[in-house]
């Protein structure tokens, strides 16, 4: 948009090289300085008069930004950031998975472990099935060491996957 700066960056709010993925930040001289009655909020998406919406994402050599993702559904597995939707895409390309949502859950090893949700295409399909096709396009750590089934998957009114009620729902 015409105005308007964006960067990425790191945790300690350092500009990441082209590429890299980081937090995406914004400004404009038509942005909020920060939200109403809310300096708890304010304090945590602003600063230096940039906004931090909480997407992840990074900037290509021709200047094109790519959301990857939102910080709080990032995967910290052994100290190395996992995204879902790198691994929702690879459980997509296996032709019994109808959809599928990613969460990390907790793990004594590892602080979080991968766990992908689906809905079956085919009947038939397992939990085998969907680790053998995941190892063949996945390094280990990006590796779902969770394989759940259900008849659906919590979505808003939109139709985005609530990864929040995938986390927090006890496994059938």
């Amino acid at each position: 948009v015409w105005g308007t700066e964006v960067r990425v960056v790191d945790a300690d709010f350092r500009d990441v090289p082209r590429g890299q993925i980081g937090r995406i930040c914004y400004r404009s001289g038509g942005s909020a300085r920060e939200f109403y009655r809310d300096p708890e909020a304010s304090r945590l998406a602003f600063r230096d008069g940039w906004y931090q919406p909480g997407d992840l994402g990074f900037v290509d050599a021709d200047g094109f930004v790519t959301l990857t993702g939102r910080e709080k559904d990032m995967i910290i597995r052994g100290g190395v950031n996992v995204y879902p939707n790198e691994i929702e895409s690879v459980v997509a390309t296996h032709p019994g998975v109808l959809e599928s949502g990613v969460v990390g859950v907790p793990d004594e090893k590892t602080a979080e472990a991968v766990k992908v949700v689906i809905v079956k295409k085919d009947p038939n399909l397992t939990t085998d099935a969907v680790l053998l096709h995941c190892k063949s396009l996945l390094t280990g750590y990006k590796m779902p060491r969770h394989v759940e089934f259900r008849d659906a998957l919590p979505k808003s009114p939109i139709g985005k996957v609530l990864r929040r009620e995938l986390r927090n729902a006890p496994s059938k």
